[in-house]
Order: structure tokens, then sequence, then C-alpha cells
């Protein structure tokens, strides 16, 4: 078994100063096409892998029975900023179902935007559900849950909601999940290899030869809302929104916590799942741009894509203190993978 590569360093006046390692594994239809570290480690995908999560509410019926767009299943698989075009698609969707912000079971989460913030401060009031970053992906367990008749705490491991996405998680990874634990929004988070994680972005870049179904045709919908809603999926200056805003169409990725990030590359047909040992999210998105560069759907000079691949570490003064970068192993100057 490999243990984790160095990734990323920090150097401070030309002295290596910070180091990050992980795993990262890059997948298409036939197998491994590149790995670095250990594609076996078992982790939790977290955030990552909430298209995955997303497949029950649309293969079933269930999202074009509420009447949903490519909007709300692009926020579905969203760890969203708390901006007021997240929250306000939510509640606009679960007032379509005859709910409310109180079926949501993530709890409240200060949003991340800035203007929503200063709108609570101003007008006294404290954050909901609604700007918890997973309420969309809440908003779909709720409607599928319609869909199937379950009780209200959908959440619950033993509930037909978590079930089904139990279901098609291990059905995506073609393993049975190694664990679970209960994640940030309190919904059960389901663990794996990063290589099967992998293995599962691959399916979703190449939904066909999944036979051609409802597997298929959900995948594929998934993956088209989150490039073509890039903002919805997470928000401004987030690395998510900026490195598909800069794919154009030919990625989409999703981060987790702790470390973890996903892509989905269908012109290629590859998938990549990577996990930065110490759970570092700077890490992790320099990590992801470098392969989006090396897989040829983002420019480095992007400004969109540069600012993670070599970060500068600006001080209190304005002084470039430190520079933060993808070790050449992992970019290896660019060049083609």
């Amino acid at each position: 078994m490999s243990d984790p590569i160095k990734l990323v360093e920090l150097h401070r006046n030309g002295h290596l100063e910070s180091v990050h390692r992980g795993h990262v594994v890059v997948c298409d239809a036939a197998g491994v096409v590149g790995e670095w570290g250990n594609a076996a480690q078992v982790i939790f995908p977290r955030s990552a892998y909430k298209m995955l999560q997303a497949l029950p509410l649309v293969e079933s019926g269930a999202a074009d029975a509420a009447g949903l767009g490519v909007n709300h299943l692009a926020l579905s698989c969203a760890s969203h900023q708390g901006a007021h075009m997240h929250t306000d698609l939510a509640r606009d969707w679960l007032a379509g179902l005859g709910m409310g912000e109180a079926d949501l079971r993530c709890g409240p989460q200060i949003p991340a935007d800035k203007e929503a913030q200063a709108m609570l401060r101003a007008d006294y009031q404290s954050p909901c559900q609604l700007h918890n970053n997973c309420s969309g992906k809440h908003s779909g367990f709720l409607t599928l849950n319609k869909h199937l008749g379950g009780g209200a705490e959908y959440i619950k491991l033993d509930h037909p909601v978590q079930k089904a996405v139990k279901a098609a998680f291990e059905e995506m990874i073609e393993a049975p999940a190694q664990g679970w634990g209960i994640d940030g929004c309190s919904a059960p988070n389901f663990m794996c290899e990063v290589g099967q994680l992998a293995r599962a972005m691959a399916k979703m870049a190449t939904p066909e030869r999944m036979g051609g179904g409802a597997r298929t045709k959900a995948a594929k919908r998934l993956v088209e809302a989150m490039m073509a809603h890039p903002l919805l999926v997470a928000g401004t200056t987030r690395a998510c929104s900026d490195l598909m805003a800069a794919a154009d169409g030919k990625a989409a990725v999703k981060t987790g916590a702790e470390g973890v990030f996903v892509g989905i590359i269908p012109e290629r047909g590859f998938g990549i799942a990577l996990k930065i040992e110490d759970g570092n999210h700077r890490a992790s998105e320099a990590v992801m741009a470098a392969l989006l560069v090396r897989l040829g759907v983002v420019a480095p000079a992007d400004p969109r894509v540069a600012p993670y691949l070599r970060r500068p570490d600006i001080n209190r003064r304005g002084i470039k203190a430190a520079e933060f970068s993808v070790v050449d192993e992992i970019f290896a100057q660019g060049q083609p993978l």
C-alpha cells in the first residue's frame, strides 16, 4: 500500500515551509490513467459526491414530477455560499413542493456570501437552514422523499431516501460502502476508496456506458446542469465555480470538506478524485487546477485558473512573503496527461 505523496508546497524566501500530501487518481472507462499516492486509501467523499447523492432524485422520476429545471439540478449538487441566488432558488423550490425551510434537516449556517451576511446583520436576523451550503442537496432529498412517501426524518440511515442514495453510490463505485459517518449537514456520508470514487466520476463522464437507461439519463443531466450553472454549484470567488467557468462546458468539478475534490471530464471520458491528507482545501484546489490544465480543459494563464496553480502569499503590507504551488510531479509544467 502506497503512502500519501507530496502534492503542494509553500516556500518562503526560497525555503520550504509547509507541505501538503495526499492521494490522486485519474480514471477512464478502461481503468487508471494516473495515480499518485494510494488509490486504495479509504476516505469520506464529503460534499464532493453530491452528484452521486442526486442520482436517485432524477432517475426515480421525482425531479420531473416536481417540475425541476436545470438550475434546480445544479443546486442539488451544490455546496453554495448562501447568496440570494442560492437561498431564493431553494426557498421557491420548497414552496413548489408545499414545504418550507422548517422541513429541511441540514441546520442553519452563516452564509459565506458577504452581501448575505451584511443583510442579515442589517436586519438583525439569524441565518436559517436555507443559508446552509447543502440546502440544495436537502431540497433534492425532500423532493425524492415526497415521491417515495417517506417520513419527515429523511436523513436517517434507514430512511428510503438514504437507502436509495446508498444503493446508487454502491452501484457507481461497484463495491459496498466501507463505512459511514454523519456529514456537516447531518446526512449520512458513505466511505469508499479514492480510486473507486474516481471510477464513479469516470462513469459520470461517460454515462452512455451505463446502458442508456434512467441512470444514464440522470448522470448526463446532472453533469450538464453543473457545467451550465457553475455559480449555483458554489459561488463567486470559489474554486468550483471559477474552474468550471474557465473550462467552458468541458468539465464539472466539485469540492468537499477535508481536502476532497472530484472532476468529471466528459469529452475525455475521465474521472478525477483526490484527497489531501491534512484536509487543506487550498491544496485540493491547486491540485485540481493542475490536473485540469494537464487534461487540456483549462488554460494555465487564465485568470480564473492561474491563482490556484501558483498563489503568492501577500502580507498585510502588500509584500509577497511566500508562494504556494503544486509540485512538478503533479503539474509537470502543464504537459498533457
